[in-house]
């Protein structure tokens, strides 16, 4: 049987979602964060990278969420239930899954490193120079280039219910997490049809059953 290894608050709830969208039999070990919000040293134990998601099936060990949904698709996902069938849709689906960590989440990681500067655990004797610092690198260059981005994102929701298209797909899997930070922290108004995904995935049964297998998936604000 598969197993997911599934930290807490992270990307793995990607994974749980793919899973029971497509019924697939599958063990789950839990992992909480540190303090640090980093995940704990237990994780190198299955993988040298020490992240989550990580699956374990038939012998193989993989990592990256990203290669787990396409593997999860290639392998189960024999009706292509959740992969697009148009020539069309296959480009916005593969476009989909790769824009959501080479693009769009180093720009949402940033956004919380910047926000932290004036926060512990920063000394207190420079904590004012770094927030100073990490509001203005926001307000310069940060912040447009995460409005650029939202727009981008939400005119391509306004033609499409899904990612690649009317059909739910393992895009949509892979951009939840960037979206749920955006949404969170990227301190942008009027993209209601950004937010219109967001319930639709929320309201999806599977969805509902990931939550309460993984738990909580709720990305707090700056």
């Amino acid at each position: 049987m598969l197993t997911l290894h599934h930290l807490n608050q992270s990307r793995s709830q990607r994974v749980l979602w793919a899973l029971e969208e497509l019924s697939v039999p599958y063990q789950i070990v839990r992992y909480q964060r540190e303090k640090t919000m980093l995940a704990p040293p237990s994780l190198k134990k299955v993988h040298p990278l020490g992240k989550s998601p990580v699956v374990e099936d038939n012998g193989l060990i993989l990592a990256e969420s990203g290669a787990i949904l396409e593997y999860l698709q290639e392998t189960y996902d024999t009706p292509s239930q959740l992969k697009p069938e148009s020539a069309a849709n296959k480009i916005q689906y593969r476009f989909w899954l790769h824009y959501a960590e080479g693009s769009l989440m180093p720009l949402l990681l940033m956004k919380l490193v910047f926000a932290s500067l004036g926060k512990p655990p920063i000394p207190f004797g420079m904590r004012s120079l770094g927030k100073v610092l990490g509001g203005g690198v926001q307000k310069a260059w940060l912040n447009p280039q995460l409005e650029t981005h939202a727009r981008y994102i939400e005119s391509h929701l306004s033609e499409n219910t899904w990612f690649a298209g009317e059909q739910l797909s393992m895009a949509d899997m892979q951009m939840t997490y960037p979206i749920f930070a955006l949404l969170a922290r990227g301190g942008i108004d009027n993209l209601p049809h950004t937010q219109a995904w967001k319930k639709r995935v929320e309201m999806r049964p599977a969805w509902q059953r990931a939550i309460q297998q993984g738990g909580p998936f709720d990305i707090p604000g700056e």
